[in-house]
């Protein structure tokens, strides 16, 4: 920082822009190429978190996002640090994350001369993953780039957002009287639909015989639980969310119809589908079931809110297209609402809502022979750690049946591989989470295969004192490679696929100074997890579970469904010719 106050670096000019914007808290890993911001930081009392690698240090800003709807930071070196924190980037911006990233680069003035961590042009390489990624190249440009960054990253759909600052930039002084100012930091717009699409959307909805309302991951940022309930109240829709929304309705409320996946359900069981299908902040693909219909029936209207226009009609027409913010076009729509009667509905309701119960009153009574059954042991911790706590999946088909168990209060409580199924985030994402929810405990539930990408972060947990509980799924394979192999070439095959049976995860996490227990019997997972909790440090819990037990779905993303076909794992099948 310069000593001439009217002369000042590039460090005070971005601590003291994110701290006009409200941010508090930044994750990071210390790289030399940052230091005027490190000392910007001390200077305004601004937090830095660091981590053990720039991976985390994203997956964390990305947690801390998705428990506050507010815009994460993390702030990386240059080369490494950059290309390490890539999949955090793309991560957050598949998932619609507001997260706003800073990387440090070599000096402007040394460009082509083969320096220290150069070499690759960084924004080339991110701006197909990002949202908005930009150099600064002058100093004086810092504080309105980076509120540019900060509304990029929050406004619409929101996303991730990378700017670059070169070592040169951020420690060469300006002159105060040149310096911009951040413009637009309060700026955020909730564009509402027009009258006329209200109007047909509600007209849609009460022709319906058998409404329901589809969350996606817009309506979590748009922050509008109370009006979706109220609502889903008004015209007797249930509610089913996707992981991106998990939470946006409390799991006890009448109307809360569960997963996304339990639409499928009420076909597949043979009873009728939705007639009617209100998306609200959801777009169509991975997690609306794609092309099939057994999600979206292939007769069902649909009304689809998001606040990206170009979104809307991917893969099926729409009846009912609203450009809006999911907050506005629900204060809208409620508001006319009240104008209407509605029909008793509850005869609908009270059908969805049985699938959902009857499918976890089936799932509590899964066993397993070689260890204990994944479902039982995440069914334990949920219960233990309660719908008060926030969790966070890190797996694969680990994470799908510990999203079933979950008991969630309110929106910002769940963070897990979206779009990118990505694994690895989970031990940042807890993390963040921790920091942005000091009042709750957060439970991390993963696969032993995503835990050893960062087992180096639970020395971060130690070392921020953060109560975070991490359950090991521990059944010593990649459990959806092995069971995906196994159903497409038989039982006896495997390749790539299985790991020790030797590693004890809670051994290494005592290495850390965590506490650490493993378990083997079904009965011993509860007592462990309060344990875990009454410990009230850093905790790791290995939990024993069963290598054969593999989850329905896989079964549904793995086999063909004509002679013929060719099979894609995890995408869909080809037709036969």
């Amino acid at each position: 920082m310069s000593t001439n106050p009217s002369r000042v670096d590039g460090g005070e000019l971005i601590a003291r822009t994110l701290k006009a914007a409200g941010v508090r808290r930044i994750f990071a890993l210390h790289g030399g190429h940052l230091e005027a911001f490190y000392r910007g930081c001390r200077e305004h009392s601004l937090d830095l978190v660091d981590f053990r690698h720039e991976a985390s240090a994203g997956h964390a800003a990305d947690g801390h996002a998705r428990a506050t709807g507010e815009v994460g930071v993390c702030v990386v070196t240059a080369g490494p640090g950059f290309t390490n924190v890539v999949t955090a980037v793309a991560s957050a911006n598949l998932d619609g994350v507001p997260v706003v990233f800073i990387v440090g680069a070599p000096p402007l003035r040394e460009a082509e001369f083969n320096v220290l961590q150069g070499g690759i042009d960084q924004i080339a390489m991110i701006r197909p993953a990002c949202k908005w990624a930009h150099r600064i190249t002058h100093g004086e440009r810092i504080p309105d780039l980076l509120a540019m960054a900060i509304r990029q990253a929050t406004t619409g759909r929101c996303g991730a957002v990378l700017l670059e600052v070169p070592i040169d930039v951020l420690h060469t002084p300006v002159a105060e009287a040149d310096v911009t100012r951040p413009s637009g930091l309060g700026i955020h717009p909730r564009p509402a639909p027009s009258p006329g699409e209200v109007a047909a959307a509600l007209a849609v909805l009460a022709e319906a015989k058998r409404p329901v309302i589809l969350c996606g991951g817009e309506a979590r940022f748009a922050d509008c639980a109370q009006a979706l309930a109220s609502f889903a109240e008004r015209v007797g829709a249930p509610v089913f969310a996707n992981p991106r929304a998990a939470g946006i309705l409390p799991h006890d409320h009448p109307l809360f119809a569960g997963e996304s996946r339990n639409l499928a359900a009420l076909q597949i069981g043979g009873q009728a589908g939705p007639d009617v299908v209100l998306m609200l902040g959801a777009k169509a693909g991975m997690f609306v079931g794609g092309r099939k219909t057994a999600m979206l029936p292939a007769g069902a209207r649909l009304i689809q809110v998001l606040a990206q226009p170009e979104e809307i009609g991917r893969l099926r027409d729409i009846d009912v297209a609203i450009a809006a913010d999911c907050g506005s076009a629900l204060d809208v729509l409620l508001a006319d609402a009240g104008e209407r009667s509605w029909p008793d509905r509850q005869a609908w309701i009270a059908q969805v809502i049985g699938v959902r119960e009857r499918a976890a009153a089936k799932s509590r009574e899964l066993t397993a022979e070689h260890g204990i059954h994944p479902y039982q042991a995440s069914l334990a911790v949920a219960e233990v750690a309660g719908s008060r706590a926030c969790y966070v999946l890190d797996g694969g088909e680990s994470s799908i049946w510990a999203a079933s168990a979950l008991r969630l209060d309110g929106p910002g409580q769940f963070a897990t591989a979206g779009y990118l199924g990505l694994l690895g985030g989970g031990m940042g994402q807890a993390i963040g989470m921790q920091m942005a929810r000091p009042d709750r405990r957060v439970v991390q539930i993963a696969g032993d295969g995503a835990i050893g990408f960062h087992l180096q972060e639970f020395e971060t947990m130690v070392r921020h004192r953060l109560p975070i509980v991490t359950v090991v799924l521990n059944n010593r394979v990649w459990g959806m490679s092995l069971h995906g192999q196994q159903i497409l070439f038989g039982e006896s095959y495997d390749a790539i696929s299985r790991l020790s049976d030797d590693t004890n995860y809670a051994r290494i996490a005592e290495g850390f100074g965590c506490y650490g227990e493993t378990v083997t019997r079904a009965e011993d997972v509860a007592p462990a997890m309060r344990r875990a909790l009454d410990a009230n440090r850093p905790a790791c819990l290995d939990v024993r579970t069963d290598p054969t037990v593999v989850h329905p779905v896989m079964h549904g993303m793995l086999r063909a469904g004509a002679p013929g076909e060719v099979v894609i794992p995890y995408y869909e099948s080809i037709p036969a010719r």
